[in-house]
This record gives structure tokens, C-alpha cells and sequence, in this order.
């Protein structure tokens, strides 16, 4: 009986990394809306974009933006890097963007 359990441990591991996996990846999904969200809002008032962004996503996704200024807008698309957790399978990437308009 305790062999047939050992025997589906590996499968089990598997399936609660995949679960966990997924969680990291809708964090990392949110954690990119809101620093796009964050830069497009400094890009707007002339702030430090890269700054704003990178803080305002947790430190260890490392978040980046990337500002486009279209005339009376501002559009901000940021880059967040999620690590993970399976063996073997490299890290994700969630791409969110943002528009504001630019306060002169």
C-alpha cells in the first residue's frame, strides 16, 4: 500500500508545482497592470518612469516600463519577469499596458 503512494508522489509534486506555478503567474499578471499603470501616471506629470514602475510592482518580478508619448497621451507598456517553479521550464514574461493623458 505505501508503495503504490510513493509511486504517485512524483505526480502529485508535479501537480501542486503547476498549481503554484499558476498563482505566480496571475500575480505576476497584476503586479504588471499595476506598474504599467503606475508609469503611465509618472509619464504623464514628466516622473521617473522606470523608477515608479520597478517600485511599484513587487522587487523580486523585476518590472520595467516602456513609455510611448502619442501627442496628448501617454502609453506605457510594462514588462514583468516571473520566475519558475517546475524543473526545467524557464521563466514567463506578462505584458501589460497603460494610457494616460499628458498634463502639460
Amino acid at each position: 500500500m505505501a508503495l503504490e503512494y510513493l509511486g504517485f508522489l512524483p505526480l502529485l509534486l508535479l501537480v501542486a508545482l503547476g498549481a503554484v506555478q499558476l498563482g505566480l503567474i496571475a500575480y505576476g499578471a497584476q503586479q504588471a497592470g499595476t506598474a504599467a499603470r503606475t508609469g503611465a501616471r509618472s509619464a504623464s506629470v514628466d516622473g521617473d518612469v522606470q523608477g515608479d514602475c520597478a517600485r511599484a510592482a513587487s522587487a523580486w518580478l523585476h518590472a520595467s516600463c516602456d513609455p510611448a508619448f502619442l501627442g496628448d497621451e501617454v502609453r506605457v507598456t510594462s514588462t514583468v519577469t516571473i520566475p519558475s517553479v517546475i524543473p526545467g521550464v524557464g521563466d514567463f514574461e506578462a505584458h501589460k499596458t497603460a494610457t494616460m493623458p499628458v498634463d502639460h
